[in-house]
């Protein structure tokens, strides 16, 4: 009688678990759709952070190309003088 009362709990508590866990569709679209939002904030700051990194090196280079031009003139004109 013990086992058979324990069956019944067990499988009562286990059908209020597949209960809990069991999605509709409206569900299941409303999901997929916080899913999309949150990867296109991903991309677009991840897009962000790159165009900032890729501007600090472009200005590196052009500060250093315009140095080293600086330069070669000041040596063109110490040559000329």
């Amino acid at each position: 009688m013990i086992l058979k009362s324990f069956g019944l709990m067990i499988l009562i508590a286990s059908l209020s678990v597949v209960a809990g866990f069991a999605q509709t569709a409206k569900d299941d679209i409303k999901g997929a759709g916080q899913d999309i939002k949150e990867a296109g904030k991903a991309t677009g700051s991840a897009a962000k952070k790159t165009g900032k990194a890729t501007k600090k090196t472009v200005k590196k280079g052009v500060n250093k190309t315009a140095e080293k031009t600086a330069e070669g003139a000041n040596k063109v004109e110490q040559k000329t003088r």
